[in-house]
């Protein structure tokens, strides 16, 4: 009887053994296709990102606008509108640089990126247009300063922009100053930073031919010498008073 329990206990054992092989080798082979058919998709995807990189049409006056307040970015060429996205924008401590900008880099990242990146030549940083892994941020201000797309709208977009691309970033009338005329101090840059330089540069304080939005020494000397000429108390902090005086003003 022993014998019997023996006998039947090794063949209970080898039982499971081939069960636990066929198993095995079934989840590899299921793996295996998944594996060989998400390559497939991806690489049908990329076959097809690269044809369109190459028949899409060669603009010849091709450039982005975005509308801060809209929250949508434009695709032109000339005055027509090719293609127009739902974007999202940046928070208001961490506003996206209203200017004049160009494309300077592409690139295929990920995570926090989403899928693609284009690189705007904002010289206080880095900022881009670029993808998300947030798509319900789409239409706020809920980024760093760089613009968000969703993912399928930034591949497409992709495809059209080239390196040296204008990109024209705009918010409402006030533009740099559309949340107000906030105090800006020494150490501070952006946009706000960028336009009192400029117009310091127009006036004929700020002498520098390159505006870096980053408010440094050389224009705390230019703002006391504008301060000076115009009866303002010498203050390094850029207040309502300064803003008047270089035309800086919100409707009433």
């Amino acid at each position: 009887m022993g014998l019997f329990t023996i006998k039947g206990s090794i063949k209970l054992f080898i039982l499971i053994l081939c069960l636990t092989v066929v198993i095995t080798a079934g989840y590899n082979i299921f793996n295996h296709k998944v594996s060989v058919g998400a390559e497939k998709v991806f690489n049908e995807y990329m076959q097809w990102e690269n044809q369109m990189l190459i028949n899409n049409p060669n603009y010849e006056d091709l450039k982005i606008l975005i509308d801060i307040a809209e929250k949508k970015l434009y695709l032109l060429n000339g005055n027509a509108v090719i293609k127009r996205y739902n974007v999202a924008s940046g928070k208001i401590d961490t506003p996206s640089p209203i200017g004049s900008w160009k494309v300077i880099n592409k690139a295929k990242w990920g995570g926090g990126f989403g899928t693609r990146w284009m690189g705007i030549n904002v010289p206080w940083g880095k900022y881009g247009i670029h993808g998300t892994n947030k798509p319900n941020s789409i239409g706020y201000n809920a980024s760093g300063g760089c613009i968000r797309m969703n993912n399928r709208d930034v591949e497409d977009l992709y495809t059209y922009v080239k390196v040296g691309t204008p990109v024209a970033i705009v918010n409402g009338a006030y533009g740099p100053f559309g949340y107000g005329l906030n105090t800006i101090q020494p150490g501070d840059f952006g946009s706000d930073v960028m336009e009192v330089q400029r117009r310091l540069q127009i006036l004929g304080y700020y002498n520098y031919d390159y505006l870096d939005g980053k408010y440094g020494p050389g224009m705390e000397q230019a703002l006391y010498k504008f301060q000076e000429d115009h009866g303002i108390r010498k203050n390094p902090n850029i207040t309502y008073e300064t803003f008047k005086a270089l035309g800086i003003m919100m409707m009433e």
